[in-house]
């Protein structure tokens, strides 16, 4: 389990950020003493410690929208938790996605998640990768494969079958990845690009 110093508070309470693991979007912030924090780790779903009600609370124990544990982190001076979920279901008691109301959509960040292996695939190749038989052909042939999906793309544009349109989109997001990433060029610098864009708009 995580360290963490629940002996900071007189009541014995830690505060808990509580993130979407997919969106990044913080979903409620909640409460833990020791108990709850244990019980979390062990069954890997949200129990916070309700200081209304004075008892342990599973979120969901009564919506069936349990916040299914990813990841449990502690911040720099131990007394605050970062626990990183999959929600099933609306969050907040009110029925919205969070309890600050926002609508959360959005599984942009995967694209970093997957922007990190395929640098790993560059650095680390191995016979069984075929990321790492791309970088290994040099740029121009991975310039050719991103020409490839595009015009696949366009192709499947054309026609009514939205699943192979979403296929060959995929695809060409994926090549385009490893061509930034062959030409050392990040994700971030992209988007920054766009920013910039609008700004001007």
């Amino acid at each position: 389990m995580i360290p963490i110093d629940f002996t900071k508070s007189p009541d014995g309470l830690v505060p808990a950020v509580i993130q979407d693991a997919e969106t990044g979007r913080v979903l409620m912030l909640g409460y833990m003493n020791a108990e709850a924090y244990e019980k979390t780790g062990r069954e890997g779903i949200v129990t916070f410690f309700s200081r209304s009600k004075q008892r342990l609370w599973t979120k969901g124990e009564t919506s069936g929208n349990f916040l299914h544990v990813r990841q449990m982190m502690v911040d720099c001076d131990g007394d605050t938790l970062l626990i990183k979920v999959n929600p099933a279901g609306p969050t907040c008691h009110t029925g919205a996605d969070t309890c600050f109301n926002e609508v959360n959509r959005g599984r942009g960040l995967f694209l970093n998640y997957l922007q990190n292996i395929i640098r790993d695939r560059k650095q680390n190749p191995t016979e069984a990768s075929y990321t790492a038989k791309l970088f290994a052909r040099g740029v121009n042939k991975i310039a050719q494969k991103v020409g490839e999906e595009a015009v696949e793309l366009v192709i499947e544009a054309k026609d009514n079958n939205d699943e192979l349109f979403k296929g060959e989109a995929a695809d060409l997001m994926f090549h385009y990845l490893v061509l930034l990433e062959q030409k050392n060029i990040d994700l971030d610098d992209i988007i920054a690009v766009l920013q910039e864009r609008h700004a001007k708009q």
